[in-house]
């Protein structure tokens, strides 16, 4: 993707992003802050399943677990710091600066763990491990009873706390969201157009072929299912802190199945598409509903995500590089 072709674009997407909360503070339509945090939060997501799925051509029903590992970091330090007590001997914590790196770090270890086990296999047997090693996670989660087992957990303690930045204050806190979606984006664009994102590309053709020629494919493989574990790991942190609760839903193969939907909606390998894919899924999310129970419809708004199976068929059908293949035309 030549994002020199799309910088237009892309700064016009960046400068409606920072004037959002102001727009919508002005038009009184506060509520949709935390709206507008969720996009970002969950782009972040759907952005680090790209590299696996767009990129690498490797295609994980786990990656949810990587939410879960991020969230539950956080969500178990503000637990301990307010029942003031210890965790492995060592007490809880809100400090964000604690928090957060701790969260990624976990998550960066438990896809090592996950990937160099998963990675030794490819196709359906891939999928599979992923999909099992998530659902075990899913189900840790669950037997945690202390930490509120299948019901989830507050964090009645509120979000992490930073120096200088009030993460409690919705606006501020939409800010830092976006700071690190910011950040993540771009070293996700610098990673695919470098060295090493031209050898993703060749996994993705021909994994033989590159490792006949020398290049080690599985460490390859395991470096950026370790970087998108940690984009994972992020989109986590920040979601516990924005809802201030954790659960094991989080970790769900349902919800990697949502991020798979936003990746292919918005038009895999592109990291752009997921971005819109995520605007487009949020967007049916919070309206879809409204709207169906406005034409009389209430029982189809219980059940707004029946429209995602047509939408797909005609993605996969007609659109295969989904809304950014609409947006930006191939021109051969």
């Amino acid at each position: 993707m030549r994002y020199t072709h799309h910088l237009p674009f892309l700064l016009a997407c960046l400068a409606a992003l920072l004037l959002l909360p102001l727009v919508l503070q002005a038009t009184g339509s506060s509520y949709l802050i935390s709206t507008a945090t969720r996009l970002v939060v969950f782009a972040i997501a759907a952005v680090s399943l790209d590299l696996l799925i767009g990129y690498t051509g490797l295609v994980s029903f786990g990656h949810a677990a990587f939410l879960g590992v991020g969230a539950y970091t956080v969500g178990i330090l503000s637990f301990h710091a307010y029942e003031d007590t210890t965790l492995i001997g060592l007490p809880g914590t809100l400090s964000g600066l604690v928090a957060i790196p701790l969260a990624l770090a976990l998550s960066a270890l438990a896809a090592l763990v996950v990937g160099a086990l998963s990675l030794r296999t490819r196709g359906v047997y891939f999928i599979m491990i992923t999909l099992s090693f998530g659902q075990m996670l899913f189900f840790l989660f669950v037997s945690l009873e202390q930490y509120g087992g299948d019901d989830g957990m507050m964090m009645f303690e509120g979000r992490n706390t930073l120096p200088l930045l009030d993460l409690n204050d919705r606006v501020s806190f939409y800010y830092f969201c976006l700071a690190w979606f910011v950040l993540f984006f771009w070293f996700c664009t610098w990673l695919v157009r470098s060295k090493f994102g031209r050898t993703l590309a060749a996994i993705k053709q021909n994994q033989d072929r590159l490792s006949s020629i020398g290049i080690n494919a599985y460490w390859a493989k395991l470096q950026v299912f370790v970087i998108a574990g940690v984009g994972a790991g992020l989109a986590g942190a920040l979601s516990a802190n924005h809802t201030e609760f954790v659960s094991p839903a989080l970790t769900h193969w349902t919800r990697s199945g949502d991020l798979m939907i936003v990746v292919i909606l918005g038009g895999m390998g592109t990291l752009v598409g997921p971005v819109l894919g995520t605007f487009l899924f949020l967007l049916l999310e919070e309206f879809l509903p409204l709207i169906l129970r406005g034409l009389g419809l209430g029982l189809l708004s219980e059940h707004w995500r029946f429209v995602f199976g047509p939408i797909l068929i005609l993605v996969v059908l007609y659109a295969k590089t989904g809304l950014y293949g609409l947006i930006f035309p191939r021109r051969d």
